[in-house]
């Protein structure tokens, strides 16, 4: 069986490899084989490569943090699931590789008519954006949030996300020409960043009341969502896309207890009950198979593609994926 694996922490060039690997066996009475059929590059399996991860797995280590497959095989006591299924991939199970074993428990069978490439991709970015609208702050029917870095992979599931649950959007970008391109997805205020932003949000949203801002860019940017919330809101920092420190008002936290607080889809993962995993995930898996859901793949690639995959996936124009097993 081949996996694509880091071999060694530094560039890509260097540090990854297509290796063969022992095959995943058989199923336990709680298990299923999966063939991957798509799995994508993200911008944490470039983070791993390179060593700056929050977390670094022993070497080598096939990478690939999400991905959806085929049942091909299942234990005695897996009912919900059948040979033939399509299924997600449990996040953090690895899969730039053509097998993958794992217990079953929320995992659901998945519309043979979605596309394969959409549902592949639903595991991190699309369940981030919703944990970060349903779990940081209630946010009632009609209420605003305001995000920036809108036009990231993360991003646009948001603008998805909030539309299913009936939340307005202010969206914040950092280029002028990206403003179309968010309006084009449905998005309900699209801004260029800047100093001047909290004036200009008050002015699209008729003065709302935004208790709850997304960052996933840090720096300066930082501040400017902090200067938009409400007293009592809150910030919270899921990415530092610019790699600058975040900037922050003192005033702001102290004298109208605006909260900055960070989010890391591993950490919630490690306690979520299946239940609840089994209700996000329908949710969103649901909004890709309507077409609500979705995210602009550039190109996808065989295993032994590798070099060229994460070189294309290095430029953030697009997703690539990896497809192993996809007739």
């Amino acid at each position: 069986m081949k996996a694509v694996q880091v071999v060694a922490f530094g560039k890509p060039a260097d540090a990854v490899k297509l290796n063969d690997v022992p095959d995943v066996g058989t199923p336990g009475p709680d298990d299923v084989v999966v063939a991957v059929e798509a799995a994508p590059v993200n911008a944490t399996d470039l983070m791993i490569a390179a060593g700056r991860y929050g977390f670094l797995p022993p070497l080598p280590a096939t990478l690939g943090i999400e991905g959806v497959g085929r049942v091909i095989a299942a234990g005695a006591n897996v009912k919900h699931l059948k040979e033939g299924d399509r299924t997600l991939i449990p996040i953090m199970v690895p899969t730039w590789t053509e097998r993958v074993k794992f217990t079953a428990t929320w995992q659901r069978p998945l519309s043979l008519q979605a596309d394969v490439r959409q549902l592949a991709m639903v595991g991190v970015n699309p369940a981030t954006a919703y944990l970060l609208l349903t779990d940081m702050v209630k946010i009632p029917n009609g209420g605003w949030v305001i995000q920036n870095g809108a036009n990231s992979a993360t991003g646009r599931a948001v603008i998805a996300v909030a539309k299913s649950l009936g939340i307005k959007l202010v969206n914040v970008v950092r280029r002028e020409e990206l403003v179309p391109e968010l309006r084009a997805l449905g998005a309900d205020v699209v801004l260029v960043d800047g100093p001047d932003l909290p004036k200009r949000v008050a002015s699209e949203t008729g003065g709302a009341s935004i208790h709850l801002a997304l960052d996933m860019v840090g720096g300066a940017s930082t501040l400017n969502l902090m200067n938009c919330v409400a007293p009592k809101g809150m910030v919270v920092l899921y990415s530092a896309m610019s790699g600058q420190p975040f900037s922050g008002s003192s005033q702001r936290a102290i004298f109208a207890e605006v909260s900055v607080r960070g989010f890391w889809l591993v950490h919630w993962h490690k306690t979520a009950t299946a239940e609840t995993m089994g209700k996000m995930y329908d949710h969103l898996t649901a909004l890709v198979t309507s077409g609500a859901l979705t995210a602009p793949v550039a190109a996808t690639y065989g295993l032994e593609q590798f070099p060229d995959a994460i070189a294309q996936a290095a430029s953030f124009k697009g997703k690539v994926i990896f497809t192993p097993n996809l007739a």
